[in-house]
């Protein structure tokens, strides 16, 4: 069974705001009808899309009904970082988000994105299931959300409507949208770009209107939401991996009482799927792409691209939290 709803209908049914998670004391016990929001920003058909459906009729299986999921995406919750501040306070209770986003609540999360850290997902995924893992959860706690699980958001590319990149000098002099991460514009700023952040509901009518000339993500979302009709040149840059964090208020928790642990294990149970989704989402649209005779896919030289974005792990080693950084990129090479 799925559970969507609008803006105004999440509004009449989200949890009191209370005034910062830290002040929940008390766990109280889920009862017959407790409903509760999850918010996504991804459009329809998209993976993430599909895993927050399952996740909703998993919850509602595995608590024999207790527990309902109302599910709204493609930011009719709000922009991404809107989503985290309702968390927050409690006047969301789930959010499946992109990283970049959420490394403003946590900036190590950010680490995950160094340029070709990952070559898939299988790789990220051994890195959060262990010591690096667990102090990524610690860290979110500490500032009042839960990690439920990692969801993938692929590994990302560059698109733009300019010209055929192969090589560093070719996005030299671009314009190109990144989200609010520190670390996806440290990369392009490398390459020689300038960097625009705009919220991804607002890309593709900035990218039709010539506000940036191009913009980086998995080949999933730039399918899902048409970027190709405005962008007619992918580039397989493959720069870097992203995760999407699977998060829970603590009020949401609070509320769950003994139906917490059912919904953990619909979490991993959706995020299983969400990452099979996106693995074969991208095989297919890749060859989508390819078949399309008014879509360019390029073929770049990744090892010229890593050598120009070696800077931004050091610069990033020299952070506050660098000891971190450096443990992220030791799992990843081990």
């Amino acid at each position: 069974m799925k559970f969507e709803v609008n803006r105004r209908q999440f509004l009449a049914i989200s949890s009191t705001v209370l005034a910062a998670p830290a002040i929940v004391t008390m766990v109280r016990p889920a009862y017959a009808g407790t409903t509760l929001a999850l918010g996504h920003g991804a459009a329809p058909g998209n993976p993430r899309t599909v895993a927050a459906s399952k996740f909703a009729e998993l919850v509602a299986e595995k608590t024999a009904g207790r527990v309902k999921i109302n599910v709204a995406g493609a930011e009719t919750l709000g922009s991404d970082s809107a989503m985290l501040t309702s968390l927050r306070t409690g006047a969301l209770d789930f959010t499946a988000n992109s990283q970049g986003a959420t490394s403003a609540l946590v900036p190590e999360l950010a680490a995950l994105g160094l340029p070709f850290l990952f070559e898939n997902t299988a790789k990220a995924m051994q890195v959060l299931n262990g010591p690096v893992g667990g102090e990524l959860v610690k860290r979110f706690e500490a500032v009042g959300v839960v990690p439920l699980d990692w969801w993938d958001n692929g590994i990302r590319h560059l698109t733009n409507s300019k010209r055929k990149v192969a090589v560093p000098a070719d996005v030299s002099g671009m314009k190109i949208r990144t989200p609010a991460d520190p670390m996806t514009m440290d990369i392009f700023n490398a390459l020689g770009a300038a960097t625009e952040q705009i919220a991804f509901g607002e890309l593709y009518v900035a990218l039709q209107q010539g506000v940036v000339d191009g913009q980086e993500n998995p080949l999933a979302n730039i399918d899902s939401s048409k970027l190709y009709e405005v962008n007619k040149h992918i580039s397989l840059t493959g720069h870097k991996w992203e995760s999407t964090p699977f998060l829970m208020s603590q009020v949401a928790r609070a509320r769950l009482g003994g139906d917490i642990e059912a919904v953990k294990a619909a979490a991993k149970e959706a995020g299983e799927l969400q990452r099979k989704l996106s693995a074969d989402k991208d095989a297919e649209v890749l060859a989508t792409f390819r078949s399309n005779a008014a879509i360019e896919v390029a073929e770049v030289d990744r090892q010229a691209f890593a050598k120009a974005t070696a800077s931004v792990a050091e610069t990033w080693k020299q952070k506050p939290f660098g000891d971190f950084v450096a443990k992220i990129e030791s799992a990843a090479k081990g």
